[in-house]
């Protein structure tokens, strides 16, 4: 028995309706899911001084950030502790790499003399943070350093010629160890020269 022609004109409607709705299901289904790039918010600022405190900081930061905050709050500030505490975090901000997101996500920034960011942002993306994988999604298996105890083993006020200028300096040297000690041949010393600019010491040299 033959089959009218409006019944054939149905079937024919539905069945490319169910081959379009197929086709959108496995559109959506093989559609990438958009990764989310993790933000980075300020919990605390220095505002006089122009440090900031940023939420994908350890534990660790936070503390030396609040014990910064306190040094540089006080009626006098107490400069040879300032020296010591920005060369403390300093250190440990560069050296660990664990918690940066790329490779220009280069630590101890802010403590760098303006002057000399471009050079040092330069050198540091060049050497020690070259083969640092991007971790913008979170997704990052590499292992990294983190930088666990930072000592201040002495520290000295100087005077330090840079710029064609004499400036007002400490010397400070400092040593460190390692989170992990799969890490312990990395750099564990260093002597930091910090000169004063207006309120701010800055570090110049390491």
């Amino acid at each position: 028995m033959k089959l009218k022609k409006k019944p054939k004109i149905i079937i024919t409607l539905v069945a490319l309706l169910l081959i379009a709705a197929l086709a959108i299901v496995l559109v959506i289904s093989f559609k990438p899911k958009e990764k989310k790039v993790t933000e980075v918010k300020v919990l605390k600022s220095i505002d006089e001084y122009g440090y900031q405190l940023k939420d994908n900081k350890t534990k660790k930061y936070k503390d030396m950030f609040k014990e910064l905050e306190e040094i540089l709050r006080a009626d006098t500030v107490d400069e040879e502790a300032y020296a010591k505490k920005i060369s403390e975090m300093f250190v440990y901000d560069f050296f660990s790499l664990e918690d940066k997101a790329a490779k220009t996500d280069v630590g101890g920034v802010e403590f760098v003399h303006p002057n000399a960011v471009a050079n040092f942002l330069l050198n540091a993306e060049d050497t020690y943070y070259k083969y640092v994988e991007s971790n913008i999604y979170g997704e990052r298996k590499q292992e990294l350093p983190a930088v666990d105890k930072v000592t201040v083993e002495s520290i000295e006020k100087s005077e330090f010629a840079w710029n064609n200028a004499i400036h007002e300096a400490y010397e400070v040297k400092l040593s460190w160890t390692y989170t992990n000690e799969k890490f312990a041949d990395y750099q564990k010393t260093a002597l930091v020269i910090l000169i004063k600019s207006d309120l701010n010491y800055y570090v110049v040299q390491i």
